[in-house]
């Protein structure tokens, strides 16, 4: 009976995970956020910790093909069994990253390096066709009001260069099932009339301080005792808009103990 209560959950944990591979789509009127996560490596140590990175989409768009209202603030929490930790890492400041290009910001601030991405927009001039725009994303380990936080660098330059710091400020929650929480607030691109449609980021990195191998994310699979794997709430996010809309989503994913 054991086994047979072991392979029926193991089953569940297979088919929830392959739901969950298509990430969340969350609609409110013409409205719509995609969402999507993944954790890696999947297999994780039961009782501690190790070196862990995530991956993350989140695409905005409409089911009318209408502009979408601009993208005001942006929240995502993480799952309590994993840590964020920067001790030791080399910080980057936003006036080293302002109006540079991937390769001057690179130059600047590689050692705080913690993750890289891509995004794309558009720049919706009245009376004309909407410009696509597509450029790369860096993530920094940075210090924001005395308190951790992580700079995300855009630069596109294509129609034309421009290149754009959001800081995201990290705290942590000391109760319930997310731990760190990552928060920005977005300014007006182009005059407003600029928006991010997709965002692509891994975030994750491994370094040495003081003789010791350290992860700026790391992770457990907190399976039960006698079980192989179990699934999990990975994140949380929240999206708020100009015009007032609001929308959050869940993403869970699974993990197997090694």
């Amino acid at each position: 009976m054991r086994r047979l209560v072991i392979s029926v959950v193991l089953a569940l944990v297979a088919l929830a995970s392959a739901v969950a591979a298509r990430g969340e789509l969350i609609q409110q009127g013409n409205l719509r956020v995609h969402f999507d996560g993944r954790l890696r490596p999947h297999a994780l140590p039961r009782e501690h910790r190790a070196p862990v990175s995530v991956s993350l989409q989140g695409a905005v768009s409409t089911s009318d093909g209408t502009r979408p209202p601009q993208l005001r603030e942006m929240t995502i929490a993480m799952n309590r069994a994993g840590v964020v930790s920067s001790t030791g890492l080399p910080a980057c400041s936003a006036p080293q990253l302002q109006q540079t290009s991937t390769e001057a910001a690179l130059k600047a601030c590689r050692p705080a390096l913690v993750g890289r991405g891509r995004f794309a927009a558009n720049v919706d001039f009245p009376g004309a066709p909407l410009i696509p725009a597509k450029g790369e994303v860096l993530a920094f380990n940075s210090r924001l009001h005395g308190r951790p936080g992580m700079l995300l660098h855009l630069y596109g330059s294509s129609p034309v260069r421009a290149a754009f710091v959001l800081p995201f400020e990290i705290h942590h929650r000391h109760q319930g099932r997310y731990g760190a929480v990552f928060s920005t607030k977005i300014p007006e691109l182009a005059s407003d009339l600029g928006y991010v449609t997709e965002i692509t980021m891994k975030i994750g990195r491994t370094y040495t301080y003081e003789g010791k191998r350290r992860s700026f994310l790391s992770a457990s699979c907190a399976a039960p005792v006698g079980f192989r794997g179990a699934v999990f709430p990975l994140a949380k996010a929240t999206f708020s808009f100009a015009n007032g809309q609001r929308l959050s989503t869940g993403l869970s994913r699974d993990c197997s103990v090694r």
